[in-house]
């Protein structure tokens, strides 16, 4: 059969119609009167990046404060990717470089004073303004010459009595596999044809961290875990010649456990065994035994923070993982707030 080139045309014409019909409701060449050619998909709000193992870190930090125990000051080093796993595509490394800043957020949730040496190059530079004296803490408006400077103070920066180093060591593909399937269907090509698969892995990563004393550099704690992590993929099709119609069907699903999350999961790990041991808790059971709900807290599954006023009753501080709050989609007060005004 010879198609009639006008009536190609036509259709060509109709189907790049209804692309670029479809297409304006998703971008413009001009932008809109809020200032942007598209609106960004997805309205899912900030949430808490909690482990199975946070709950425990926030109740060693209650437990500390509720038997009044002097949490030793600790610093966090390098904890590097030493697995040497990258995309052989050009994207990148397999795993997270930010394994020290997950053990912050774990000893912060613990309640641990945390002094900062993992990135001191703004403090460096304070420093070396105010040795030059050109750090004033009350500068004077209008560019005047203020009336004092800051000055160095002898032992002004606390120590830390422990720091936390380690790596990442472990990233073990496909540890175990497997899958079954499944094709079948009629001998006749009219007759309706199937098929089904499914398919598991299990990989793995690993980690080791130690505690050194700072002063003496004795390690006085070493912790090495693993943890496996699971992908699973599901799948069903059906194929059937209907009418002289071809009906290709098919649907699947698939999960991967968060490789990253999986980094963070060993290092809160580590941290709650070290942590115990800091504070000499029995166990698991210790929290069973006192009830914090009394006491204001400034520890929870996001992390903690030092409190700038002595607001601890009205403050933010039990609500930081409430994916509703400050949110202008779910929040009222934020929402009637118009930016930029003055």
């Amino acid at each position: 059969m010879i198609m009639n080139p006008f009536s190609a045309g036509r259709r060509a014409l109709a189907l790049l119609s209804v692309s670029a019909l479809v297409l304006s409701a998703c971008a413009s060449p001009v932008a809109g009167p809020g200032g942007l050619y598209a609106t960004p998909a997805g309205n899912s709000p900030v949430v808490a990046n909690p482990t199975p193992y946070s709950d425990a870190l926030v109740c060693e930090a209650e437990w500390a404060r509720a038997h009044h125990i002097n949490a030793p000051r600790i610093a966090v080093g390098r904890i590097a990717d030493y697995t040497g796993k990258w995309e052989a595509d050009g994207s990148g490394r397999k795993l997270t470089q930010g394994a020290s800043l997950m053990a912050m957020s774990a000893l912060a949730k613990a309640g641990i004073p945390l002094v900062e040496r993992y990135d001191t190059s703004v403090s460096e530079l304070e420093l070396k303004y105010a040795n030059a004296r050109l750090i004033s803490d009350h500068p004077v408006p209008g560019g005047q010459v203020p009336a004092s400077y800051r000055r160095i103070m002898a032992g002004q920066v606390p120590g830390s009595d422990f720091y936390l180093v380690g790596g990442i060591t472990e990233l073990n593909f496909n540890i175990r596999s497997n899958g079954a399937g499944f094709d079948g269907g009629g001998v006749n090509p009219q007759d309706l044809k199937g098929t089904a698969g499914a398919q598991t892995y299990v990989m793995n990563v690993g980690l080791d961290m130690r505690l050194v004393n700072t002063r003496t550099l004795e390690v006085v704690d070493v912790i090495s875990y693993q943890k496996q992590i699971i992908a699973n993929q599901v799948g069903v099709g059906l194929f059937k010649i209907w009418n002289g119609n071809a009906f290709d069907i098919s649907g699947g699903e698939g999960a991967l456990e968060p490789l990253q999350l999986a980094v963070r999961a060993v290092i809160e790990r580590a941290a709650v065994e070290m942590i115990a041991n800091l504070y000499g808790m029995p166990g698991p059971q210790a929290c069973l035994r006192w009830d914090p709900l009394n006491e204001h807290v400034t520890t929870g599954v996001t992390g903690a923070y030092v409190p700038a006023y002595n607001n601890l009753g009205t403050n933010n501080a039990s609500t930081r993982q409430d994916p509703y709050r400050w949110d202008d989609r779910r929040d009222p007060p934020v929402a009637t707030v118009v930016r930029d005004r003055y």
